[in-house]
């Protein structure tokens, strides 16, 4: 998914928050989940802001260290080819890697084969493969795929972000051109499993209905890898969450693969503490039943965990940018379109929904 946000032409910052809904037992036992991520690939750029994150506890922690006593134990991060910054870039990505895996957390890894953001509306090759022959291309694909493997070594990987039209466009558009979009994946698999044998191989899709056409295909070009991804936001999928566990469960049923919703949110309020318009900020984007409120927040992650639990070989999920507050200000209009998608409030403090990342 592109995350981005445009200005918010308003002269009033809504700092006010809902009331919360009666907290749940913090001894209420949790749906078990193997893999319990968050992506922070926001988080070496937030950190320059010199943020003040806290627990809930109110007690002012580094933010990585707040999420893996909260539980959390993987950490995800994009890793774009040529970025207009440092940020994202395999320098950037390769120091945070060494932190995370220092801390005793597990790496994944999602390349985007682009310099910006790459999903199912922009698969934009990299600058520096723009000019290249088809042959060269997919020399480039399994080179750089090996190299990046080699040095970050993660325990998941994923070969491409949101793909369900292929990567690499126009050259590997599955629309287009089924068998170059076949081409350019299995080579990057291919480098992937010689820069690092020991990583397992996710395939990305967003949207939990209609996946299966996708992954069918991939069975019928005998692509091999190891986890199936899906991406599920109820503010551009589904809002039914019976439909997401139906649709996971024929993903599981049909493939024998195991299963990971590889990103997923929701908002603790829709207010906003910048200007910069966020993404998710209306009662239509909500699930019935799961208010805006740090309560309905915490309630949607541990139904997202049931779900897991009820779906043959469902492992675990990610959350998308639990980081990502307002981090350059009240007044931003480049700020965070996500704020209130985070797990922290707007004072920085970890919210309810971060205790749905314990291990139970």
């Amino acid at each position: 998914m592109r995350k981005f946000g445009i200005i918010l032409i308003c002269l009033v910052w809504m700092s006010c928050e809902k009331k919360e809904d009666t907290p749940a037992s913090p001894n209420e036992l949790l749906p078990p989940a193997t893999i319990r991520a968050v992506d922070l690939s926001f988080l070496p750029e937030i950190r320059q802001r010199n943020i003040p994150f806290k627990n809930q506890q109110g007690i002012q922690r580094d933010a990585l260290d707040i999420f893996k006593e909260a539980g959390s134990n993987y950490v995800r991060l994009r890793l774009w080819h040529t970025p207009g910054s440092a940020h994202s870039s395999l320098n950037e990505v390769q120091a945070f890697a060494s932190e995370i895996k220092n801390k005793g957390l597990k790496l994944w890894i999602t390349i985007h084969y682009s310099d910006t953001w790459a999903d199912p509306g922009a698969q934009t090759k990299p600058s520096a493969w723009q000019s290249l022959g088809f042959t060269a291309l997919s020399d480039s694909v399994f080179n750089y795929s090996r190299k990046v493997a080699g040095l970050l070594q993660p325990d998941i990987v994923q070969a491409g972000n949101e793909i369900n039209d292929g990567l690499l466009w126009p050259d590997g558009r599955l629309s287009v051109n089924r068998a170059n979009f076949i081409h350019l994946l299995k080579r990057a698999i291919s480098g992937l499993r010689n820069g690092h044998p020991g990583s397992q191989i996710m395939i990305h899709y967003a949207n939990p209905q209609n996946s299966n056409w996708f992954f069918n295909i991939l069975k019928e070009e005998n692509v091999e890898y190891d986890l199936i991804g899906i991406s599920y936001y109820a503010r551009w999928h589904t809002r039914n969450l019976n439909i997401v566990q139906t649709s996971l469960a024929s993903l599981a049923s049909e493939f024998n693969k195991p299963i990971v919703l590889a990103e997923t949110a929701y908002p603790f309020t829709l207010n906003w503490a910048d200007w910069t318009n966020n993404l998710v900020g209306l009662n239509e984007h909500l699930i019935d039943g799961y208010g805006a409120s740090q309560q309905g927040q915490y309630q949607y992650l541990v139904r997202i965990r049931q779900i897991l639990n009820n779906v043959p070989q469902g492992i675990g999920f990610c959350y998308w940018a639990p980081d990502w507050v307002a981090f350059k200000g009240p007044e931003a209009t480049d700020g965070s379109s996500w704020e209130n998608m985070a797990l922290f409030d707007f004072s920085f403090r970890a919210t309810q929904g971060m205790r749905a990342l314990a291990a139970e």
